[in-house]
């Protein structure tokens, strides 16, 4: 392997961020401006958060190398002409929302296997294709994510005579493509045509080329059945002429191509492709068309509740339901994170996330005494990277305490519990307030996906039904007149529940469910009096003595 094309290269510099590593990678090669990043995905199922992994990677190194006053281009480019091979289970609409094939026009995508993505009508019969419905919805994520990315249409570059050009070199050197591309596949031979046309007559991909006429721009072909994994794909058996704009190179050609033909200098990419097409993409590139190709870089993919990502399963989730639980910083702030480190996504544990991003915020603004120097360092290299504005005066709320304001939908209650908790400082305006509260959606919504411990709602508006004997009746009595007297902590009240139930011989957990049928309209709930002692306490005598 030449030196300059291992993706798994660590330049030895030391770098506290990875993409200051890579932006070094990309400018020891003398960039030519715009220096181009590049990702890309061919359409199929649920775009979702797996697939942003090139953006976001490419959006941290193009942030660098814009911070040292380069010029940068970001694409994705949509592999849209590749044959639809196989029908997935699950799609998404472009309001985000997953399907079961059953739920659209399944017959848009049946009838069409074999055919381009963009030559398949759109099942939901909002876009001029498929292929456009799913780029549409990766344009979509990457503006959620803030990313200024450029889609680029792989049939459009096709049919404009973008690729015209890499194309006819490679028919006119067709022995050379066969040579490289023989060392990665076995099924090369000396009849192996890099060109994929498309058949006139039932407009699916054909690999049969029976005669190349590179001068003229044409090849001959028979459309003849594809094996598509464990099924064929039967060809109609015409027999036609197609011109270099009505076709694709297959895919270990049509990489280098668009590494030419968009003057990409930088492209991160998962270790499937590190391990397969890269090698013999880098060597067609050097060795058939004689360019220098970029500037790689491998991640690890990364899993979701520790279970691969899965479209056609439906096993994803999307940037826009991501964005529903947690704010942007803190979605970046996980793409931050070394690629080179498998990671997984875990929805249960989002809380952990959200606090890993909270410590380096006040890290950043000197908020934390007890931060290491590698701390304040990468603090103060990587935040600035992940906030659009850097404000010294914004306001966190721990998100397992918004959690627990998102258990009442009264505003002005959340926002008098987390003043009263210190969450909210004294002299913190309203713009201010009402920006930390949002928090508190986001983890009531994180609440009531996973059902954990916070997914309760405070029946506040009015007295659920209840039905108590007497013991239960006066003990809870007892406990308001407690409140009355006394201001306790949430510990302290927590014991006074224990002790006015054994004063009554009830028992516990009958009596907790007592509190939570009054509080919650429900039989369990949360911690109750840590929870209690967070609520005004008037409220939660005349409750107690159930007046209302």
């Amino acid at each position: 392997m030449h030196p300059d094309d291992d993706p798994y290269a660590d330049d030895g510099s030391g770098r506290l961020f990875w993409a200051d590593a890579a932006a070094d990678r990309v400018l020891d090669g003398d960039p030519e401006e715009p220096i181009v990043i590049k990702g890309g995905i061919s359409p199929s199922g649920v775009p979702h958060l797996g697939n942003m992994n090139e953006i976001m990677r490419g959006y941290f190194v193009a942030a660098v190398l814009r911070e040292r006053g380069h010029e940068v281009r970001q694409v994705f480019t949509s592999d849209d002409r590749d044959p639809l091979r196989g029908l997935p289970r699950k799609l998404a609409d472009l309001d985000g929302e997953v399907v079961a094939l059953g739920d659209v026009n399944a017959g848009a995508l049946g009838q069409n296997l074999g055919a381009p993505y963009t030559e398949i009508p759109d099942p939901f019969g909002c876009c001029n294709s498929y292929g456009a419905h799913f780029s549409n919805l990766i344009q979509s994520s990457a503006d959620r994510l803030g990313v200024d990315v450029e889609m680029v249409s792989n049939t459009e570059t096709y049919a404009n005579g973008g690729f015209e050009e890499v194309t006819r070199y490679l028919l006119e050197h067709v022995t050379a493509a066969r040579d490289v591309l023989g060392e990665y596949q076995d099924k090369v031979d000396e009849e192996y045509v890099p060109f994929n046309p498309i058949c006139e007559a039932c407009g699916k991909v054909t690999e049969t080329v029976t005669d190349v006429d590179a001068d003229a721009g044409t090849v001959e072909y028979v459309c003849t059945d594809m094996d598509a994994g464990d099924q064929t794909i039967e060809g109609c058996g015409h027999e036609g002429t197609a011109t270099l704009r009505e076709g694709k190179l297959p895919w270990r050609f049509e990489w280098p191509a668009q590494w030419r033909t968009l003057g990409v200098d930088y492209e991160p990419f998962g270790k499937d492709h590190a391990e397969g097409s890269w090698p013999s993409g880098t060597d067609i590139s050097r060795n058939v068309l004689g360019d220098e190709p970029p500037t790689p870089m491998v991640y690890e993919w990364f899993t979701l509740d520790g279970e691969p990502f899965s479209s056609s399963a439906g096993h994803v989730i999307l940037v826009q339901d991501v964005l529903a639980l947690l704010e942007l910083p803190v979605v970046r702030y996980f793409f931050s994170k070394d690629p080179r480190r498998a990671r997984d996504f875990s929805i249960e544990h989002l809380d952990q996330l959200v606090d890993e991003f909270d410590r380096m915020e006040r890290v950043y603004f000197g908020e934390a005494a007890d931060a290491s120097e590698d701390e304040r360092e990468r603090a103060a290299r990587v935040y600035p990277l992940l906030v659009d504005d850097i404000d010294a005066d914004r306001v966190r709320i721990p998100f397992t305490f918004a959690a627990v304001l998102g258990m009442t939908e009264d505003s002005a209650l959340r926002e008098e519990i987390a003043r009263r908790e210190g969450h909210i400082p004294a002299d913190a305006d309203a713009d201010t307030v009402a920006d930390a509260l949002t928090r508190v959606e986001r983890a009531r919504e994180w609440a009531r996906r996973t059902n954990n411990e916070f997914n309760y709602r405070l029946a506040r508006a009015e007295i659920p039904a209840h039905d108590f004997d007497d013991a239960t009746a006066a003990a809870l009595d007892e406990l308001a007149a407690f409140l009355d007297d006394e201001d306790p902590d949430g510990e302290a009240l927590q014991g006074e529940i224990y002790e006015a139930a054994k004063r009554h011989d009830i028992d516990i957990g009958a009596f907790f469910a007592a509190g939570y049928r009054l509080f919650f309209d429900e039989d369990q709930g949360p911690k109750l009096g840590p929870f209690l002692a967070k609520l005004d306490r008037e409220f939660v005598v005349t409750r107690l003595r159930r007046e209302g």
